[in-house]
Parts: structure tokens; sequence; C-alpha cells
């Protein structure tokens, strides 16, 4: 395999690792905010973090150049403070990718945590235990299979974008140019063996997640029967 080859697989896995790690973080007390909150402005907030589920991906990614731009107050304080430019970069790609892929970690487990009893949070605070603890100790591991299924969800999503990557990173090797990019450009130069051998993999990467979601959800329907 070729230097080129290794780096745009490199780049894609590190985009894609990066962007799931992120978003367990962020996701899990999203949705539980989602679930359990009783604002008004709540409904806004869910069609916030759904919206990149039905926009464009050249949408965001516009949107995502113009809040990169040192013109803008947000690009020109990250010049101008840290001398940070996030457009084309590795960076700013990441974060164009985690806004992109939100919903795709929120949704499971804000389904997954509605599904619960309200008994067993009840029970836990009714215990004395804290909210927190409640969360950690008594929901996640309730929900391992809407974990598992948001993780995989999203890292499949992530490795097969292709609009907000081009837009926000362009192509550059090493550096912004993945997978979906490369399988892009090989087609162009007529060069199919190579485009071949990116989309199998890509291809192999999304069945196996795809397989793990399926065959975890089959299991747990199992165990609800026994």
């Amino acid at each position: 395999m070729d230097t080129s080859f290794l780096q745009t697989l490199w780049v894609t896995l590190k985009l894609a690792v990066a962007t799931t790690a992120i978003l367990i973080v962020i996701g899990l007390p999203v949705a539980y905010w989602l679930t359990y909150s009783r604002f008004r402005i709540k409904p806004l907030i869910e069609a916030l973090v759904s919206m990149p589920m039905v926009l464009p991906p050249s949408v965001i990614g516009y949107y995502m150049l113009v809040i990169y731009s040192p013109r803008n107050w947000f690009g020109g304080w990250l010049a101008e403070t840290f001398d940070v430019r996030l457009a084309f970069t590795f960076e700013g790609v990441l974060i164009a990718s985690v806004i992109f892929s939100l919903p795709f970690m929120v949704q499971p487990l804000h389904n997954g945590l509605r599904l619960l009893p309200d008994s067993f949070r009840e029970a836990s605070i009714t215990l004395g235990k804290s909210k927190t603890v409640t969360f950690f100790r008594v929901l996640i591991p309730n929900i391992k299979t809407s974990i598992i299924t948001a993780v995989a969800l999203t890292f499949a999503h992530t490795i097969g974008e292709f609009g907000v990557v081009l837009m926000v990173g362009g192509n550059m090797p090493g550096i912004t140019r993945v997978a979906s990019i490369a399988i892009y450009d090989e087609v162009q130069a007529l060069n199919f063996a190579a485009a071949n051998r990116y989309a199998l993999i890509l291809f192999i990467m999304s069945f196996i997640l795809l397989a793990t979601i399926y065959s975890v959800n089959k299991k747990q329907e199992a165990w609800k029967v026994i």
C-alpha cells in the first residue's frame, strides 16, 4: 500500500474516533437533559439538535466556513487572540464533524432514556442518591444497547462524511483528505482500482458496525423474552 492510501485511511479513522469520543461525552448529558427537562424551549433545542439530519452537508459546511472566517467575530477572535485559523485544518473539520454527527449520537441515547421506567430514577433519588450518581450508576448501565447503537451510528456516519469535510477542510493529503473524498478523486481520475480499495474498506467497516448494532439489539430482545 502506498503512503497516500495509508495517510487517507489514518485521517479517516482519526476523524471518526475523535468525533465519536467527543460526542459520547457531549451526547449523554444532552440526551439526559432532553429526556427529563421540562423547559418550554425544549422543542426548539430538539429541533436544533436534529437539524443536521435534514440539512444538506453543504449548508452546514458553508456556515462553518462563515464562522471560521477571520472577517467574522469568532474567526477574528481566534486569529487575533490565539493565532488560530480553523478553515482547511483537521481541527476545523473535527468541529464541523461533531456538529454534523450530533443527532446520530443524541437520538439513540435519548430514545434509550425515554424507554426506561420512571421508577428507576425515582427510586434512586428517593434513596438519597444525587442526580449525577443516578445518571452514572442507574441510568447508563440500563441503556448499554442504546450507547452501543449511538457509538456505532456516529462512527459509521463520520467515516462516510463527504460534503462537510470537503467544504470545511478541502482535500489536503495527510491533513483533511478522507476516504470518501479520495473515492471521488480517484473516480474523477479514472483510477477505479484505487477507488475500489477505499470503497471496499468503507463498505466492510460500515457492514461490521451495522451488524454489531443488530446483533446487540437482538440479544437484548432475547433477554427481555427470557
